[in-house]
């Protein structure tokens, strides 16, 4: 059961997954956002420049049906006329043309933005696969658009009859109408259905996007065992990434051994904790940690210290408020500063005594560390 259920795609895709798609083009499309952005577009050019165009397409047709007395008998000049009347044409339509090439090189980004893709462009030859061909049409995505395409005929097939019959007395008018009346009200009675029927598609892209963005999601979702399999792809093998762990410490507690000659004190507790203080170089501002450790740490820390002649003090509170509270190669908190000052001086007269002899210096009886920084120190009663 555990291996069936692992091969259901239950988890959601992974950022690495969905970069992955996009670099090979795999985006959700709407192919009805598009058709609506190129409809509104050439729509809506047409609403605001109606008028203008057909005062130009009232011109253009008295141009063209005009024929004056040398190009009746010179059919050569018949050529050149057409290629200026196509020229004017072409010229009025293209804030048209060019609203409509627009809308239909942009509305992909507002689904995905920009995405250009090689791979995208690359033949596929799977797809020539009668076989596979086959399979598509019977799909459930073949099934879904066509029902898609039964609606939106439907709708718009619909609204488009009410447009007809709502204007029919206006549509049967023109025929009666003189030729300069008629275009600027055929081309009003055009761009309001027109509109109508492009604002009937909202509707359609309203359903459509969100589902596009469902079906290409559902499509990349992952098994629990790509998950994991990416998982170690991305973060690394967990045994190899625990052994590089394993390694870094053991890095990490030989760099702090070889630094405890180094330093100029060790506190214990005295054989459950170990901390060694250096302090003393130029611009240390505090005593700063160079080694810390427990139990038997600690006790290989002490001896260590021992065998490089390194004063060992043992202050219980102090050892464990440094333990707890530090780490390596950062400096003590403030609130120990006092107690750490007065080890530090017990430490240089331990070494002049050593040096110059006389009177043995006393360890500190008592070290001002604040009960909050003691881990084992009793709370405090009202």
């Amino acid at each position: 059961m555990a291996e069936d259920s692992d091969l259901e795609k239950t988890e959601q895709p992974s950022e690495r997954k969905l970069e992955k798609a996009r670099e090979q083009g795999d985006i959700a499309r709407s192919r009805e956002l598009s058709t609506f952005a190129v409809l509104l577009a050439g729509g809506g050019v047409l609403w605001f420049m109606g008028s203008s165009f057909t005062q130009r397409m009232v011109q253009m047709l008295h141009d063209g049906l005009t024929l004056n007395r040398e190009m009746a008998f010179n059919s050569d000049l018949m050529i050149p006329r057409l290629y200026e009347l196509s020229l004017d044409m072409l010229i009025t339509f293209s804030p048209w043309l060019l609203a409509v090439m627009l809308a239909a090189a942009f509305s992909p980004l507002l689904l995905n933005g920009w995405l250009f893709s090689v791979e995208a462009l690359q033949p596929k030859f799977s797809k020539l696969n009668p076989i596979s061909g086959i399979a598509r049409m019977f799909s459930s995505n073949s099934l879904i658009e066509l029902v898609k395409a039964i609606g939106k005929a439907t709708l718009i097939g619909g609204v488009a009859v009410w447009v007809v019959w709502h204007d029919k007395d206006a549509v049967m008018a023109l025929g009666m109408q003189a030729a300069a009346a008629s275009i600027p009200q055929m081309g009003h009675l055009i761009g309001t259905s027109f509109m109508l029927i492009v604002g009937a598609m909202l509707l359609i892209v309203a359903i459509d996007v969100p589902y596009q963005l469902w079906s290409h999601n559902k499509k990349l979702r992952m098994t629990k065992e790509e998950v994991r399999q990416e998982s170690k792809e991305t973060e690394g093998n967990p045994e190899v990434k625990g052994r590089i762990r394993i390694l870094q410490r053991e890095a990490s507690r030989r760099r702090m051994m070889a630094a405890i000659p180094t330093a100029d004190v060790v506190v214990t507790n005295p054989t459950h904790y170990a901390v060694a203080l250096k302090y003393g170089d130029k611009g240390m501002r505090a005593p700063v940690v160079v080694a810390k450790g427990s139990h038997l740490l600690a006790l290989r820390i002490r001896e260590i210290a021992e065998e490089n002649h390194v004063p060992v003090l043992e202050a219980p509170p102090l050892a464990r408020a440094l333990h707890k509270h530090t780490e390596l190669g950062e400096s003590i908190p403030e609130a120990l500063y006092t107690a750490v000052a007065e080890v530090l001086a017990y430490v240089y007269q331990l070494h002049r005594y050593e040096k110059q002899g006389g009177p043995r210096p006393h360890e500190p009886a008592y070290l001002p560390v604040p009960p909050g920084l003691d881990p084992e120190a009793a709370p405090a009663t009202a």
